[in-house]
């Protein structure tokens, strides 16, 4: 096949490990097509941890597995070949008798990284690598980080006004930001592991912090995790009294720094800190924070501003992003980015 043909498929089995993302952690989201003769037989994806992985989701939907003789599967990570709580991926991808395997993103792994690619050569399977890498790679970001650093994946989020301004005053509807902005964090907070704030937005503003009104959202509750300096907590807030009051933790003085690493350990590949200003600044102090996504609303209200800390000494030292996104939403306008380093 061409290159144009390897970047076609690769992008529909791109789209399928999309649709997994935030449902498979701690394992990463994949995507799989099986194509011959220029034609898609089959697909799959990873649904979640311990279900089967893309590569065998798309063997196990081809109609006639004796189908899979001869043909190309299109996977966007590197086939596993360690024993899981699954078989290795290059034990199947061998027993179907592929003729090639195309996979865009090396296993971040260093221990497995390139093992994917001698096994099945010395099976004789033509394999090509590196397809469409960077996006596959991407869609992977939490994975990525937690298994090569043992830390995951820390999201700033947080709403605020033109100039800063974090709440509303004392007495008022606490948001700032539109429905519509507030429905599209939702769908962010559905794909992370954990929601971290202070203990001062618990005391301020009893959260739920729970996922609400996200269609198809079939995973856990996230962890809900309170840092708190003194312990006093009160004992009546919706995430130590509702449902999912088991699916939360609280940390009485412990740094940022130790209580993700913690959170990592318990299998968490991404975070979301979702306030308030004093914990956001905290993060970016220590420079915890890899990625921003912040919703502008446009008001002028004065007042704190929504990042605390001690802030940089120097524009120079300020922290850059890379990769901006801008999107209205309603009358805010979301920005992400992925911080530099």
């Amino acid at each position: 096949m061409s290159r144009a043909d390897d970047l076609k498929f690769m992008r529909l089995a791109l789209c399928g490990a999309e649709r997994g993302a935030g449902h498979t952690s701690p394992n990463p989201t994949v995507g799989a097509v099986i194509v011959k003769a220029g034609r898609v037989l089959a697909s799959g994806l990873h649904r979640r941890a311990g279900a089967p992985h893309a590569e065998v989701a798309a063997i196990r939907a081809l109609k006639n597995s004796a189908a899979a003789k001869g043909a190309t599967i299109y996977v966007t990570l590197e086939p596993c070949c360690t024993q899981g709580r699954t078989p290795p991926c290059t034990d199947a991808i061998i027993a179907a008798d592929f003729r090639r395997v195309v996979f865009g993103a090396t296993d971040p792994n260093p221990a497995h990284a390139g093992r994917a690619v001698r096994i099945l050569e010395k099976a004789g399977i033509e394999v090509t690598h590196g397809i469409l890498a960077e996006e596959c790679a991407a869609v992977n970001a939490p994975f990525n980080k937690w298994v090569t650093t043992g830390m995951p994946l820390v999201i700033a989020k947080a709403g605020l006004s033109l100039d800063g301004r974090l709440t509303r005053p004392p007495g008022e509807d606490r948001w700032l930001t539109s429905p519509r902005s507030r429905a599209d964090a939702m769908r962010l907070r559905a794909q992370v592991d954990a929601i971290l704030i202070g203990a001062g937005t618990l005391r301020g503003d009893d959260p739920q912090l729970t996922i609400r009104g996200v269609r198809g959202f079939a995973k856990k509750q996230p962890l809900r995790v309170v840092l708190t300096r003194s312990g006093r907590l009160p004992k009546s807030a919706r995430v130590f009294t509702d449902e999912h009051r088991e699916r939360t933790l609280v940390y009485r003085g412990k740094s940022l720094r130790i209580v993700l690493r913690d959170l990592a350990q318990r299998g968490c590949t991404s975070v979301m800190i979702e306030g308030g200003g004093e914990l956001l600044g905290s993060a970016f102090d220590a420079r915890l924070v890899d990625r921003v996504h912040f919703y502008i609303a446009p008001l002028l209200c004065g007042g704190p501003d929504v990042i605390g800390g001690l802030g940089v000494a120097s524009t120079a030292g300020s922290i850059a992003l890379s990769g901006v996104v801008y999107k209205k939403i309603g009358p805010d306008v979301r920005i992400t980015g992925d911080v530099m380093r």
